[in-house]
């Protein structure tokens, strides 16, 4: 099986991907778009209020969109005449320095983690339904694929369907898994985790943990206690928390993101099912309003569809070069 993108620049079968994923996404804000600026031959407020509307409709969000529309203002007040190439170009502009979060490493032939770390700890958070274990499935595969020895952790307790489909995923995947019944303590399952891969000599450990909302406190407190837990293990563990996002929600994933960022420290987004979506836009808002780095993103069912994510090849696709 060939190994995709953890390492290094894209293969053409996950530009294809990629661009094929986000296609709903691209037409759904072009279209709008071009019908804010058809017949114009300037910029002017008609046409700005045109992309304004499109790039709501994408959910980019209100306060990005409002970002993106006052660089717009300002530069079509400063160089008062301005087509409509100039300004395809100028909102791409716009929309890859929204994607410029602060300490992120655009450095691609380094590896997505820390793997000087060892075993490298990944908390993995989200709600039911967003794609949560299946995205550490195929991480799990993808690390598998690219040497690394990896170890799942079934934390997740609460649900008996996500226990077993984690172990769907660890026997696709040829990884061994840490398990215990539903209703077990889900700090005790991520300290055999590490306890087992530190004695197996892993390189990797992905804890999935329960993704329940309905109780902020009882989040906040489960989190921090198996943050706790791991630590008398590996002390400075999780080395990442990553929070799975379901794309497709729009301002559903806002509000997600807005609530496991007030429960745990995340340091990394994934976001699910953009090839189901013309709400793709959701990627450039939550980046922008968050300040934290997208590292993936899921752009259909396939291995490769789970892409590290790049924002000048996002933002290439979007515009279609």
């Amino acid at each position: 099986m060939a190994f995709f993108g953890l390492f290094g620049k894209k293969s053409k079968e996950e530009k294809a991907s990629l661009d094929q994923g986000l296609q709903k996404t691209k037409t759904g804000i072009f279209e709008k778009i071009s019908r804010a600026i058809v017949g114009k031959s300037k910029v002017d407020d008609d046409v700005l209020d045109g992309i304004e509307e499109a790039l709501i409709a994408s959910d980019i969000g209100v306060e990005t969109t409002l970002k993106i529309i006052e660089s717009l203002e300002e530069r079509v007040a400063r160089d008062k005449f301005m087509n409509t190439q100039e300004l395809y170009s100028i909102l791409r502009e716009e929309i890859e320095k929204l994607l410029d979060i602060k300490d992120e490493d655009t450095d691609l032939q380094k590896p997505v983690f820390d793997f000087s770390k060892k075993p490298y700890v990944i908390m993995v958070v989200g709600v039911n339904g967003v794609g949560k274990t299946t995205t550490i499935g195929k991480l799990a595969l993808r690390l598998k694929n690219s040497g690394k020895k990896v170890v799942l952790g079934a934390a997740d307790t609460f649900r008996a369907a996500a226990v077993e489909q984690l172990v769907i995923w660890s026997e696709r995947a040829g990884v061994p898994i840490v398990k215990q019944g539903m209703g077990s303590d889900p700090a005790s399952v991520a300290y055999d985790t590490l306890k087992s891969a530190v004695a197996q000599d892993a390189d990797v450990v992905l804890i999935d943990t329960a993704g329940r909302l309905h109780n902020k406190i009882n989040l906040m407190n489960e989190l921090t206690k198996i943050r706790n837990v791991m630590r008398k293990v590996v002390p400075d563990a999780p080395h990442e928390v990553l929070l799975v996002l379901d794309g497709s929600t729009g301002q559903n994933a806002y509000q997600q993101a807005k609530e496991f960022t007030k429960a745990t420290d995340v340091t990394a987004l994934a976001v699910t099912k953009l090839d189901g979506t013309a709400k793709g836009g959701v990627v450039i808002g939550i980046a922008d309003q968050f300040q934290i780095p997208v590292k993936f993103i899921g752009v259909g069912e396939k291995i490769e569809d789970l892409q590290v994510f790049d924002k000048k090849e996002f933002v290439a696709s979007l515009f279609n070069n």
